[in-house]
């Protein structure tokens, strides 16, 4: 039996996915967690327990996002296979995901087939890649890590740079993203130090320069 923790913020989908898991047959549920915090503490008691097989995560959640939850697992649990849940274009997140350690990345539009596929073989050791995320590994092969530099950012520091490079300023992001202006600007100087860049000209220009890159 393949034993699957399940963390995503939206208590619905919790539920459909719990509901595909008990179908196949072969699968059962370790545990549930709505957030990334809850989701590595919970992790780390079924772990001592022997209790774990698979993680299946959200990227796209509150308080702390899915890679940076990733980021941690993989730190903590190297061998514990992960496997990334996302509603965003592949090519936004998939090979990033795929960087920090990530066992494969299934985008929530897959059916049910697809995400037990994706489980038995993340459980069994292998890779799970669907034919348009290894397109876009292939694409990253090769490629120089200055130009690659946006991929080092947390989610919600992506969504702040996506905007910056669109010209909005500190308090139409917060509004847009329902943040605190302080809190934009915090991103702002994590996303400046992360990209090498000085301002947000140097910013815009910079994502103009990786158009293709981001979505």
């Amino acid at each position: 039996m393949i034993r699957v923790l399940v963390c995503d913020d939206h208590t619905i989908v919790r539920q459909g996915i719990t509901q595909i898991l008990a179908d196949a047959g072969d699968i059962a549920l370790a545990g549930e967690a709505a957030n990334a915090p809850d989701a590595v503490a919970l992790v780390r008691d079924l772990v001592r327990a022997g209790a774990i097989d698979v993680v299946l995560m959200d990227i796209a959640m509150p308080q702390r996002d899915g890679l940076d939850a990733l980021r941690q697992l993989k730190a903590e649990f190297p061998k514990l296979p992960v496997l990334m849940l996302s509603t965003y274009p592949d090519r936004q997140y998939a090979v990033r995901s795929l960087k920090l350690g990530a066992a494969g990345y299934l985008n929530k539009s897959a059916d049910s087939e697809q995400m037990i596929a994706a489980i038995r073989r993340v459980a069994g050791g292998r890779l799970f890649v669907t034919p348009s995320v290894a397109e876009l590994l292939a694409g990253a092969v090769g490629a120089r890590e200055d130009e690659l530099l946006h991929e080092r950012l947390s989610h919600r520091e992506y969504q702040v740079f996506r905007l910056l490079s669109q010209g909005a300023s500190v308090g139409e992001i917060a509004a847009q993203l329902s943040l605190s202006s302080n809190t934009v600007s915090t991103y702002r100087a994590r996303i400046l130090e992360k990209t090498g860049v000085r301002n947000d000209v140097e910013l815009a220009l910079y994502a103009v320069r990786h158009a293709e890159g981001l979505v």
